[in-house]
């Protein structure tokens, strides 16, 4: 990908403790890599730590705080998974409402691993062809969502993958969806 593919653009990354590491820095990196400018935002405000695989791990700086961060101020929104992640943002009324903002608005929304749950309690798997970790299968189907077994699934304006096994995949296929957002603060076509 050339390196401003993405230049312009402003990539919400909506995650609190217990994100799955990986899935938050891979994505971020290859937005950033290019040309996305991506924004950390959080219902915590200083920090979250990534849960890697197993364990915990490193503690992110929170870029922006959920309370006052405004969807309208981003083109695009990537939700990692990790059990925990998901899990506690599905619960988080302010959580929810941001995300489904973006879908609300059409505008592209990248999710990995457990990242649905959030996509389910926003209201907008309903009709999609989603892929997930393979234990969101029933909750995707009872949600309407057409759940299949890909590693990346592009279904109107939002990508899916099942875990970080699909990175390369996923990182692909939402630069692509991205690449197509409107809004890009001003910048020419």
């Amino acid at each position: 990908m050339a390196t401003d593919t993405l230049k312009g653009l402003n990539v919400a990354i909506l995650v609190t403790d217990g994100f799955e590491e990986v899935e938050m820095t891979e994505p971020r990196k290859a937005l950033d890599e290019a040309g996305a400018k991506t924004t950390l935002i959080s219902p915590k405000t200083d920090e979250v730590r990534a849960w890697n695989f197993t364990e915990w791990s490193k503690r992110y700086p929170v870029d922006a705080p959920l309370a006052s961060a405004i969807p309208g101020d981003y083109d695009a929104l990537l939700l990692p998974g990790g059990v925990i992640n998901p899990d506690t943002l599905r619960a988080d009324a302010k959580a929810v409402a941001f995300a489904k903002a973006f879908f609300d608005a059409g505008k592209p929304v990248a999710s990995i691993c457990h990242g649905p749950w959030t996509i389910i309690e926003a209201g907008a798997a309903s009709g999609r062809r989603m892929t997930s970790w393979p234990s969101l299968k029933t909750d995707l189907k009872n949600a309407g969502a057409n759940w299949v077994v890909e590693e990346a699934v592009v279904d109107r304006g939002l990508v899916t993958s099942r875990s970080p096994d699909d990175m390369a995949a996923f990182n692909r296929e939402t630069i692509k969806l991205f690449a197509g957002a409107e809004g890009r603060a001003g910048q020419a076509a």
